[in-house]
């Protein structure tokens, strides 16, 4: 597949493009201004210490060169019994509905990594739902695209109707851990070849009808979006399509959603698949100083921006 032409459409029977206006716009200082550090232990249990903003400045986790936000994980030490020091914001808005476009020039990956831009509600987790737009583990090539529900939400998974590779169609398994995705074939959609390529635009727009994920490489973004009047019927053939239905309601699962970007190590995806299981990863987690080991643990973001109708 060429990969300047990369699209996935998660939850979805129908693009609707109408109307689209700016709410929300960030980038540089602004993301650090106007989204919250967790401090908190990690909810998915990873060998991390989340810093404060606070600490990410001091320690230079977080920074704004040429007007980009560069949110590190730390590369230079042995960590501590708390985990390796890393950065987890989440914005102070939350929205019901929208679309959401990230302009991505860099993210984390590497052994022990679990990087992920994503949306959900909050307290009381899996109520309200989750949204991971990118997401993976370790050394994966390959972004994974995942909905986390409480149980119930069903959506149906058809091979003939993408070319994404989707899993299971029940977002509530395992009490919303398992959650229902799709596995994108093409490696330059993580880690580095999506680096190397410059990055990437992503958007998400998830409307009453569905939740759908878009990306396009450096230089082939839609000019429609690069003008700030996105049309997301103007984007492209799905990649991969369920559908809302009376199995899976959207104003059931999912709304309130707060935007998160983080990198935590090891914890209950990382840890359980790295070779060797939780303890070899933690150990080469905490050990690993070299500059090599966690320098490319890092996100630097452009711009975020979200528009409602």
């Amino acid at each position: 597949m060429n990969p300047k032409v990369f699209i996935f459409v998660l939850l979805g029977a129908s693009l609707c493009s109408a109307g689209y206006n700016l709410k929300d716009s960030w980038s540089g200082q602004q993301i650090f201004d106007q989204f919250n550090f967790w401090s908190g232990p990690d909810p998915t249990h990873g060998y991390v210490y989340y810093a404060s903003k606070s600490e990410s400045q001091q320690w230079g986790y977080t920074s704004v060169q040429n007007g980009v936000a560069y949110i590190r994980s730390d590369s230079t030490s042995v960590s501590s019994g708390a985990g390796r020091g890393s950065v987890r914001l989440t914005s102070q808005k939350t929205y019901t509905h929208g679309l959401f476009i990230f302009d991505v020039a860099h993210m984390p990956w590497g052994q022990g990594t679990w990087p992920a831009i994503w949306t959900t509600r909050g307290d009381g987790w899996p109520a309200g739902g989750e949204i991971d737009i990118i997401e993976g583990v370790n050394s994966n090539r390959n972004n994974q695209m995942t909905l986390h529900t409480s149980p119930g939400c069903y959506v149906p998974t058809n091979k003939d109707a993408e070319s994404g590779n989707p899993g299971s169609g029940d977002c509530g398994a395992n009490g919303g851990s398992a959650g229902c995705g799709i596995n994108d074939p093409d490696s330059w959609s993580y880690g580095p070849d999506f680096n190397n390529n410059g990055g990437g635009t992503w958007a998400m727009q998830w409307e009453s009808s569905g939740i759908y994920i878009w990306l396009w490489a450096k230089g082939y973004v839609p000019q429609d979006v690069l003008n700030g009047q996105p049309n997301p019927a103007g984007w492209g053939i799905p990649r991969g399509r369920s559908t809302f239905n009376q199995g899976c309601v959207d104003s059931q699962y999912f709304y309130n959603h707060g935007i998160i970007i983080d990198n935590t190590f090891c914890g209950d995806w990382a840890g359980n698949v790295y070779p060797g299981g939780q303890d070899a990863c933690k150990s080469f987690v905490q050990n690993k100083t070299t500059p090599s080991a966690f320098t490319e643990a890092y996100w630097a973001v452009n711009s975020i921006k979200v528009y409602q109708q």
